[in-house]
């Protein structure tokens, strides 16, 4: 039974730490770190964690982290937030707004399937 105020899904993150696998035939890859942290302002759920989609070569195609704060929006009127989280696209980065663990890898897998589809590798 989970503990009220628990995050259902941290189980299942934190099991795949250190997990690469192969996603196409192509040979396109995955690979999930995450470990449990202090809780900071960068980090107010206590995890670190880097959810990351590889071309065959190894370019980094899609990521969910929070190894460093991002800007809101560019310019002059721009903020970096307090919170570290953030998702990468190709050569794009942007805040990503964490909900819990199980969201995060519903959000890396659906990106994940969209990128593949992009790409050809899958239908």
């Amino acid at each position: 039974m989970t503990k009220p105020g628990r995050d259902p899904g941290l189980d299942t993150l934190l099991d795949l730490h250190g997990q690469i696998l192969f996603v196409d035939e192509a040979g396109h890859w995955v690979k999930f770190i995450a470990v449990r942290t202090e809780v900071t302002p960068q980090r107010p759920h206590g995890l670190s964690y880097s959810l990351t989609l590889h071309a065959p070569d190894g370019e980094r195609l899609i990521g969910f982290d929070n190894a460093h704060p991002v800007r809101e929006r560019r310019g002059p009127g721009s903020q970096r937030r307090r919170e570290s989280d953030h998702r990468h696209r190709r050569r794009s980065i942007g805040p990503y707004d964490y909900r819990g663990a199980a969201t995060l890898l519903e959000d890396f897998w659906n990106d994940v399937d969209a990128v593949l589809k992009e790409s050809g590798s899958v239908p």
